[in-house]
């Protein structure tokens, strides 16, 4: 895929988004392009009862920089909403992001689903190409 130029992976912290952005964060330093990591900001969250959004973007800049990125093509995006509704307006109209990554399944994983909902809604709407990084996937 030549000439990426932004590519954006939705990371909550589960494994399954730690592969997905080691993933993206590799082929964005081949590509010579920018990193949006998206986090999704829920209530909990708002009403400032998680003391783990700063932990999630430690691991994300560690992550993206064990994957050979430069920090200042790193960005952090934390987003309202709910991870799709999120991952899709940092996507934008007309889309700012040529790609974007998602695990298959995130932090709220229900143990029977192959696929999570946010990765089948990012199937159905999206308008840039979705990469789904399988369970298991190793970085």
């Amino acid at each position: 895929m030549p000439g990426l130029q932004a590519i954006a992976v939705g990371f909550d912290g589960s494994a399954d988004s730690e592969v997905a952005l080691a993933w993206a964060a590799g082929l964005a330093h081949r590509e010579g392009g920018r990193l949006v990591v998206v986090h999704a900001v829920g209530l909990l969250e708002h009403a400032g009862m998680s003391h783990h959004v700063a932990a999630h973007q430690e691991t994300a800049v560690r992550i993206a920089g064990e994957a050979g990125m430069d920090p200042d093509d790193v960005v952090w995006s934390p987003v309202d909403g709910d991870p799709c509704s999120a991952l899709l307006r940092t996507i934008g109209q007309p889309p700012v992001v040529d790609l974007v990554v998602v695990g298959s399944r995130g932090a709220g994983a229900h143990g029977g689903s192959v696929l999570g909902s946010t990765s089948l809604e990012l199937t159905e709407r999206s308008p840039v190409p979705v990469v789904i990084v399988p369970t298991g996937a190793h970085r």
